[in-house]
Parts: structure tokens; sequence; C-alpha cells
């Protein structure tokens, strides 16, 4: 099972095995990871799920934002980066393990 790597803010991290085909929201809700809150279960319609992708892994999970999730980002979301995701758009595969998302001070 891949794992992701959480990072919050102040630093913490937490490694979580996480499902192939399960996003990284619903890994980090499972396991009652703080810095994620997920209010709309994943239907992209809040930004309560954004995270910082590491560098690294900015390619492999798909690049950046779609258009769509970049508009929820800018209009809900607090200190947005190049490198913000929704953690719900990003679906882990095996070739996410080792994944690692860092979380803003906190979700609005």
């Amino acid at each position: 099972m891949p794992k992701v790597t959480y990072v919050d803010h102040d630093g913490t991290e937490h490694a979580i095995d996480v499902p192939v085909g399960e996003n990284v929201m619903r890994g980090a809700l499972y396991n009652n990871i703080e810095g994620i809150v997920g209010e709309c279960g994943g239907a992209l319609s809040c930004a309560t799920c954004h995270c910082y992708v590491d560098e690294a892994w900015t390619g492999k999970v798909g690049g950046p934002a779609t258009d769509e999730e970049r508009e929820l980002l800018e209009a809900a979301a607090s200190e947005v980066k190049p490198t913000s995701r929704l953690s719900c758009q990003i679906e882990m595969s095996d070739e996410l393990d080792g994944l690692v998302v860092r979380l803003p001070e906190a979700q609005y």
C-alpha cells in the first residue's frame, strides 16, 4: 500500500498508508490528520482539504491544479501557492508511494 507523509504546519510528520484508488483527503480523514477538514467530502465544492504538494511530487500527482481546482483554491483557500492542490483531487496509485504533502496553518 502506498504511503503518504502529511506534514503539519509546525513540521510534525504523519506517515500513513493510503489504499490505491483512494484520495489523499480521505487518507487524512480516516487517520485523524487534523490539518485536513474535507467539509464537502471530496465533491470539489470547498477548499478545506487544501495542501501543498512537495515540489518533487508535483509532476507525479498530475501536475498543477486544474482550472476548476485553481479557481476554488483562489476563492476559498488561504495562502495559495504554485504547489497548492485540493487533496480530494489526488488519487493514490502505486507510483505515489512516498508522496509528501504539507498542510497550511488553517483551512477556511
